[in-house]
This record gives structure tokens, C-alpha cells and sequence, in this order.
């Protein structure tokens, strides 16, 4: 009895022996390449790493017999094969995704493009999402088939293997569906991670992508949830699939006696002086009439639908500002004479 239990703690401590200093020497190697950042998240492998060590030297030790009481090694020999699969599993999905997130980083250092680093984004979000689910699926299948039982029935599973999947095929349409809407998203740069979206009317930031659905945050911090077949299946507008800059418009319906020209060196005025103008392009023009108003049109273009959005507003408050301080003829006004 003794010396199982021995053995089980000298495996205990070889593991974490072996997971210290493996952490020790991806923190060296982070430190002296700090410009590669897939070593110091390859540091977030190390439980799996551990739990992998462990079983696999259990596997090899077999100290579990006694101490678990089994009548013969079959027991405790499938319980480690077990746990040994399904840490393999782990590990093999955490190495991928700090693969995959490293990569990311280093293009985010050297491309200036945003839409371009949303796009590899995206992209790499929904591979990894998709080397995870198959890496489950098959850590899964393995476990499964170290089973006797499975084994035995599989001649029969596979003669209605096509029954099966006729039926699954029927009953996950939808979600086979989202899967490659997901995936044709992903790769065919109709929508991306950052991108400002509207949906039904509503306009907010794309949060997140998986394989089923779609995170859009509203202007208030609502989280709109969309079945990524939406996006494939129906028009939505994207403001900033190529460019992330934006035209904003401001609508003013004022007196037939307002000073255009005025007010257009008042706008001028207020942009050049305005942090979210981006100094591309404005204008003002009078884009309509009624009978009692004319309708001014006021554009300039900022970086970023946010920055539009707020500039839309400032620019709005101060023309109103202006008119009502220099020129208050010359807002909307309801005659009641000829004069």
C-alpha cells in the first residue's frame, strides 16, 4: 500500500515540477522577444500541460490499483486513458487558439489598415472557434471508442449510418445553416468584428461572431442577438465595410430669409475648430423649400460613425446657437399677416 501511495506523490510532484519550469522558460523566452507575443500566451497552457503530465505518467506508474481499491488494472488503467484523451484535448485547443491569437497580434503591428485588422479578426476569431468545436468532437469520438461496448456496436451503427443522418441532416438544418452563414461571413468580408451595422432599423457595433449568432451593441448598450443566417439571407446596411469614415448630415428648416452664405462661414468656422472633423469634406447647401421654410443640408465627414454621430449633434447645436444669438428672424416662424 505504501508504495503506491509513493509513487503517486512522486508523480504529483514531477508534474508540477515539470510545469514550473516549463512556465519559467516561456516567461524567459517572453521577456527576452517581447515582440512575440506567443510565448507568453503559450503560458496559459500550463493546468492542461499539467493534467497531461500526470496522466501520462500514471498511465505509465499505474499506482491507482490499491489505492482506488480496483480488483484488476482494467479499471483504473481506462480511467487514466480517460482523463490522459480528454487533457490532450484541452491542451491541443488552448495551443491552437494562443497559435492563432499570436498571429493576430503580429499583423495588428504591422498592418495600419483597420478594416484589414477587423477583416483578419474576424477571420481568425471564427477559425478558432471552428479548430475548437473539431477538436472536441474528435477528443470526444476517441474517448468514446476506448470503450469495448462501442467497439462491439459499431458494424451495426455504421450499416444505419445513413438512416442517421438523413435524419439529423433534417432535424439540424437550421443549425447547419447558421454553421456555414457563420463560416461564409467569416471568409466572404461581408461583415466584421468592429463594424457599425444597421439591422431592422437599429444601428450598433458588431461585438461579437460565432458560429450560430451575432452580437450587435446599441447606441444605449442593449445587446441586439442575430442568427448569423440574417446577414446572409436578408440586405443590412455595414457604414464601415471599406472605409470607417463617415458623412454626417444635419437638416436645419429655417425662415426664407436666413443668410445662407452666413451661416455656410459659421459651419466652416465651427468645423475648423471642431476636434471630430477629419478635414475631408463639407459643405452646406439649401436642399429643399415649403411654403414657409427652407430646408439646409450641413455635411462633414469625420473618422468614425461615432465620431459622426457626435458631430452631427454639436454641429446641429451650434448652428441653432448661432442663428438664435445673430440672426433670430431668421428661424421657422408662423406669419399671421402679409407683411
Amino acid at each position: 500500500m505504501f508504495w503506491p501511495l509513493i509513487t503517486l506523490l512522486a508523480t504529483v510532484a514531477a508534474t508540477l515540477a515539470i510545469g514550473w519550469i516549463v512556465d519559467q522558460a516561456l516567461q524567459r523566452i517572453s521577456a527576452g522577444h517581447p515582440d512575440a507575443p506567443l510565448w507568453s500566451l503559450l503560458r496559459r497552457c500550463r493546468i492542461p500541460l499539467q493534467l497531461t503530465v500526470v496522466t501520462t505518467l500514471l498511465l505509465a506508474a499505474d499506482p491507482l490499483k490499491r489505492i482506488l481499491h480496483f480488483k484488476d488494472d482494467e479499471g483504473a488503467h481506462h480511467l487514466v486513458l480517460l482523463l490522459l484523451l480528454a487533457s490532450l484535448g484541452w491542451l491541443t485547443v488552448r495551443v491552437v487558439a494562443a497559435v492563432l491569437e499570436a498571429v493576430l497580434s503580429r499583423y495588428e503591428t504591422v498592418t495600419g489598415d483597420p478594416a484589414r485588422v477587423q477583416r483578419v479578426h474576424t477571420q481568425i476569431s471564427m477559425l478558432r472557434r471552428v479548430v475548437s468545436a473539431a477538436i472536441v468532437v474528435v477528443t470526444a469520438a476517441v474517448m468514446l471508442l476506448t470503450f469495448s461496448a462501442m467497439r462491439t456496436v459499431g458494424a451495426s451503427l455504421l450499416a444505419s449510418a445513413g438512416i442517421i443522418g438523413i435524419v439529423a441532416g433534417i432535424a439540424a438544418q437550421s443549425t447547419l445553416g447558421n454553421f456555414f452563414a457563420g463560416l461564409q461571413i467569416a471568409f466572404g468580408d461581408t461583415v466584421r468584428i468592429g463594424d457599425t451595422v444597421v439591422v431592422d432599423g437599429q444601428q450598433g457595433t458588431v461585438e461579437e461572431i460565432t458560429l450560430s449568432y451575432l452580437v450587435v451593441r446599441l447606441w444605449d448598450y442593449r445587446r441586439l442577438i442575430v442568427p448569423v443566417s440574417y446577414f446572409v439571407n436578408k440586405p443590412f446596411e455595414n457604414w464601415t465595410r471599406r472605409d470607417p469614415g463617415l458623412l454626417a448630415a444635419v437638416l436645419l428648416h429655417l425662415d426664407h430669409t436666413t443668410p445662407v452664405d452666413e451661416l455656410r462661414t459659421a459651419l466652416h468656422t465651427q468645423l475648423e475648430r471642431h476636434p471630430l472633423w477629419d478635414g475631408t469634406e463639407w459643405a452646406l447647401n439649401v436642399t429643399d423649400t415649403t411654403p414657409s421654410t427652407i430646408v439646409v443640408r450641413a455635411t462633414m465627414t469625420a473618422r468614425t460613425p461615432d465620431d459622426a454621430a457626435q458631430l452631427r449633434f454639436d454641429i446641429r447645436e451650434h448652428l441653432i446657437a448661432h442663428l438664435r444669438d445673430h440672426r433670430p428672424q431668421a428661424l421657422p416662424r408662423l406669419r399671421t399677416t402679409d407683411s
